[in-house]
């Protein structure tokens, strides 16, 4: 039986931003908030920041980092031969359905991740209706492929891995939904007043407009809901970070941003993402004692 788990930080939300692989720097917050047993009632994330919500509330510092890093050196992790079998750039049913089984290369303790009491919410986005949805813990997620299958469709990048079918309607990437990919709003709507936010991008990031916008309306002409929720993405996403800046400023928010973020939401280059998980690593350890002041600890 897994041992009794508790929360010690109950008024404040703890939320992860997606980028792919960028999250190789930001799973070592998973890491050392762990390390200082700073456990949060609440936890919500989106694409990549499901990842780390799901290994936070699992409390496994070893798979948070695997997960970002050792992983890529499994042969089915994906490749642009993947892509071309209709499994993805990144073979995404097997990363995020077939890996957290027993025997597999990140075996999740599945009764650790059920017996935990926090709140956790994924973030997807329907590419059919262009409805976003915030999966929980507690209703969506009663079997290890239950909870699999939303981590994945809430990390699927359209176009770059196929889209994901939950009862029978087609899912991917919750960054396409009115939050741009930072699950500040899951953390509001449950009634949060503070926020610690793990972001994947360093200060002063914008994100920029589509560059090519007519393109997306070929690509997903099948889900033209994806083509017009791409276009919107900055106009979203930009939106949020203003209101984090504004959360700052009132003493409501802490924000880790990357200091040295030097590798892209594709990278694959073991080397590179271990550098960036070591740097990481430095960046949250000099962070601690602000972080142990925000939530008065």
């Amino acid at each position: 039986m897994p041992e009794v788990m508790e929360s010690n930080i109950t008024d404040t939300a703890l939320v992860f931003e997606g980028g792919g692989m960028r999250a190789a720097y930001t799973c070592a917050v998973v890491q050392e908030l762990l390390a200082q047993e700073m456990y949060f009632d609440f936890v919500a994330g989106i694409s990549a920041g499901s990842s780390n919500s799901l290994n936070y509330v699992a409390r496994d510092a070893a798979r948070a980092e695997a997960s970002f890093v050792d992983i890529v050196q499994e042969p089915q992790f994906g490749s642009w031969r993947t892509w071309v079998q209709g499994k993805g750039v990144f073979n995404s049913e097997f990363i995020y359905e077939q890996t957290g089984e027993a025997g597999q290369p990140l075996p999740l303790d599945w009764e650790a991740f059920k017996a935990n009491p926090i709140t956790m919410k994924i973030g997807g986005f329907n590419a059919r209706t262009g409805q976003s949805v915030y999966w929980n813990k507690q209703d969506h997620m009663p079997t290890l492929r239950d909870m699999g299958k939303r981590i994945r469709a809430s990390s699927t990048m359209p176009g770059l891995m196929p889209i994901v079918q939950i009862d029978g309607e087609p899912w991917c990437d919750g960054a396409l939904g009115p939050s741009g990919g930072i699950a500040l709003d899951a953390a509001q709507e449950a009634g949060y007043e503070k926020f610690f936010v793990v972001l994947t991008r360093p200060a002063g990031y914008r994100k920029p407009p589509v560059r090519y916008p007519r393109a997306h309306g070929v690509v997903f002409r099948r889900y033209p809901k994806i083509a017009e929720a791409l276009l919107r993405r900055a106009e979203n996403y930009n939106r949020t970070l203003d209101e984090l800046a504004e959360l700052e400023r009132q003493g409501r928010a802490y924000v880790f941003r990357p200091t040295h973020m030097r590798i892209g939401n594709q990278e694959r280059r073991v080397e590179r993402l271990r550098e960036a998980h070591q740097l990481g690593v430095a960046q949250a350890r000099r962070e601690v004692p602000d972080w142990l002041r925000f939530v008065g600890r």
